[in-house]
């Protein structure tokens, strides 16, 4: 047939135009079919959360879910993180080493040296990308952690939020840690805030929107197979939880935090978890022993315990609701449930005296103890933002040394972890497992239960080989051989290297509770080397370096090799090259800064830079009676908020944590076209000075105080600049009937023009 007899509207036209554009339609359009009796997968990763922390692990916190999941899976008493937030999610997600996935530091202090950028490595795709390939589909809840900070803004790029990274849908904050109970919310890549109610808390409604999603699932596609990936906040600071769970632990902890490390020794030998022959390790030489301490600072830190211990448990109930949801709907037996209870050891970071405000702590402004007992029965509430002492984070990671960010010692890579999947285990449920395993290993085990191999390429990307190995065998046989010999750990210069039962290490000198503290860095080669022969010291207890020195030479050589191989040599702590080696940032060199109405969900380090200096910010609003939120910066128990109240007033409320708050009013309405205005003259001499604040409207002042010291570095890691509206906890005092947010209601906002002083 020649073109010219073929009429454009004839059906053999058609024909011809549709074989032309698409060659094999059935082809574009066949949806993946999963491997047959594909399990469902669930994986579960609590924040800051040591070896000795849950009762299932010996630990003094009841987590009876984590108990349940235990008597129908396995316990894993040898499993291990990186011990820091970022790096332990990257290497979870994509079974890849995670300064190989280029997060070898936790994303606050992640610098352009490659290893340690945060940026997510194409070639290192996550288990959610290739789930999806399989015919899974697949959702995130809770914390990501894993989105570099200038590309968290509400422009994008979006590549490496959870939905660019092979997740359907996320529904969780981005950030590292966020309020409890008014979180920095986002659904897909879009700012959200949380449901309105008094009762709310965000662990309770990410279980929420997790078991709806599943529902979701079953009901557009019955027998679809689901990957649920749920990361609570807790129990990262804030420690925040409704009083009734906190009650449950008045008067248990009064021992003091010695006492509590050695009856956490011995439950774990009662109950199997570490050998009979297990040996206490000492505490550090600048822990303070419980009995040093005053009446009232064990007052203080017995209720942050209380805290601490009431989060947990509240956070392991939540858990318990998602597996019996998938027990009432007849999934939970064909689910890969794998509950790891702990993303590194307990956290330090509340420093030797624990803090009712510890964003301030960490910066050099804490609060004093008589603060703190004024607090006291407020510790968990909406109006602290409270982290335990750092006694407490080492007693809960009994009977190992050291806590989180020390990836050279146990307490800080060593975790509990459950892992359930009845129809597989069956018989064998309620065991123990030792062998050797690294969060690493969860991706290749998930490949290995599927029957499927590591993809050579994903979405058109050739992949780099897993660094983790599967340890299905070991869900069936517990005396199944070690699958995993070797395994470097890293992190800020603490560093290890693990193998065949043996571990080098070498503590890089910053201790875990200074994480705020300006210090100068210190030269690898001054670190001590220590030798650990795990086979026989189960809690690293016996220093070998002298005895077998050739042994120690030896892992030193593999370290190297293997810091060699992942392309981080010469190392350096991530501590020391953060402000040395920084990141883009999109406010750049500017000192000028424009925002329209829809400037919502800025980081806070992305907007316009507002520490150590003065600064005016000057809103243009026109209309009748207007009332909300102009512009805002932080949140709750730090930040700033200019805002309009219900009789139109205008009132600017800063907080700087404990250190000090004002907040300025006009007496008088305003109405029409108005300007308003914020004035800010720092002190200067330095970081962290006080000064004067002024409000302007129309250019007139109408009051103005002074603030004794202000951040040196930021109000929080979380919120956001916002305009309009208040996303995340509220740093104005809003009135009481006032929607969630404030938004502001009955003017049209022009522009807020900020524009700042030098830096010193």
């Amino acid at each position: 047939m020649k073109a010219r007899d073929l009429n454009v509207f004839s059906p053999a036209a058609w024909l011809l135009v549709t074989a032309l554009l698409f060659p094999n339609p059935a082809a574009a359009i066949t949806l993946p079919e999963p491997p047959e009796n594909a399990p469902n997968i669930v994986i579960v990763l609590l924040d800051d959360v040591g070896f000795g922390a849950t009762s299932t692990f010996g630990g003094p916190v009841d987590t009876p879910a984590l108990d349940a999941l235990a008597q129908v899976g396995l316990r894993f008493n040898r499993f291990h993180t990186t011990a820091i937030c970022s790096p332990t999610r990257a290497a979870l997600l994509t079974g890849r080493d995670a300064h190989a996935a280029n997060v070898g530091a936790v994303l606050n202090s992640a610098s352009t040296i490659p290893g340690y950028q945060g940026v997510l490595r194409p070639e290192t795709a996550t288990i959610a990308e290739i789930l999806r390939e399989q015919g899974y589909s697949t959702g995130a809840f809770g914390k990501w952690h894993l989105t570099p900070n200038w590309e968290s803004s509400p422009l994008g790029p979006f590549d490496r939020w959870p939905t660019g990274v092979g997740f359907d849908t996320f529904y969780g904050f981005l950030g590292g840690e966020t309020d409890q109970y008014e979180p920095t919310l986002y659904r897909g890549t879009a700012a959200v805030r949380r449901p309105a109610g008094e009762s709310y808390h965000v662990t309770e409604d990410i279980v929420d929107e997790a078991i709806g999603w599943v529902d979701l699932v079953q009901s557009i596609s019955p027998g679809k197979p689901f990957f649920v990936y749920l990361a609570p906040g807790a129990a990262h600071a804030p420690l925040q939880v409704p009083a009734p769970w906190i009650r449950r632990y008045e008067g248990r902890f009064a021992d003091g935090w010695d006492r509590m490390r050695e009856t956490i020794l011995d439950r774990q030998k009662a109950l199997g978890v570490v050998p009979a022959d297990t040996v206490l390790t000492p505490a550090p030489e600048a822990l303070p022993a419980w009995d040093s301490l005053s009446a009232d600072q064990k007052r203080v830190a017995e209720r942050l315990m209380e805290t601490y211990a009431g989060f947990l448990e509240h956070t392991d109930a939540q858990i318990g609701r998602l597996a019996s949801a998938l027990r009432q709907r007849g999934q939970f037996d064909n689910t890969l449930f794998v509950y790891i209870a702990g993303d590194n050891g307990s956290s330090a970071e509340g420093g030797l005296g624990g803090s009712i405000n510890y964003m301030g702590a960490l910066q050099g402004l804490p609060e004093s103890l008589e603060q703190q007992l004024a607090a006291l029965e407020r510790i968990g509430d909406e109006t602290t933002y409270p982290q335990y002492p750092a006694g407490w984070a080492w007693a809960l990671t009994s009977p190992f040394q050291w806590v989180k960010q020390v990836a050279s010692h146990l307490g800080g890579t060593r975790v509990g972890a459950v892992v359930s999947w009845p129809r597989v285990i069956g018989d064998g449920a309620g065991g123990l497992r030792s062998q050797f395993t690294h969060v690493n290993d969860v991706v290749p085990t998930i490949l290995d239960a599927l029957n499927i191999g590591v993809p050579e390429t994903v979405r058109g990307v050739p992949q780099r080989p897993m660094d983790g190995s599967s340890f299905l065998a070991s869900l069936t046989r517990a005396d199944a051989a070690e699958h995993h010999s070797t395994q470097l750990f890293e992190v800020n210069g603490n560093r290890a290297i693990y193998h065949e039962g043996w571990m080098a290490s070498a503590f890089h000198q910053r201790l875990p509770w200074t994480v705020g503290v300006r210090t100068a860095p210190s030269p690898m080669e001054d670190d001590r080397w220590e030798l650990y022969n795990l086979n026989e010291d189960f809690s690293q207890a016996n220093n070998l370096a002298s005895a077998e020195p050739g042994k120690l030479a030896e892992l030193q050589a593999l370290f190297q090799q293997e810091a060699e191989r992942l392309g981080i040599l010469p190392l350096r702590s991530a501590m020391d090259t953060m402000n040395s080696h920084p990141l883009p940032n999109l406010r750049g060199d500017r000192s000028e800064f424009s925002y329209g109405p829809d400037a919502v969900g800025i980081p806070e380090a992305q907007g316009p830079p507002l520490f150590n200096r003065s600064w005016t910010l000057d809103a243009t609003l026109t209309g009748p009676a207007p009332r909300g939120v102009i512009a805002t910066m932080g949140g709750t128990v730090a930040g700033w908020s200019l805002y309009l109240d219900n009789h139109s007033r205008p009132v600017f409320r800063y907080r700087s944590f404990e250190v000090g708050e004002i907040i300025l009013q006009g007496d008088n309405a305003v109405d029409g076209d108005v300007q308003l205005s914020v004035n800010f003259a720092y002190d200067g001499g330095g970081y962290a000075r006080g000064g004067e604040f002024s409000l302007l409207v129309d250019g007139q002042p109408v009051d103005q105080g002074r603030i004794a010291a202000t951040p040196p570095s930021y109000f929080s890691i979380d919120e956001t600049f916002d305009v309009g509206v208040d996303t995340g906890s509220p740093a104005g005092t809003y009135p009481a009937d006032s929607p969630i947010g404030y938004p502001l209601a009955g003017a049209s906002l022009r522009r807020v023009d900020i524009v700042t002083g030098p830096a010193p």
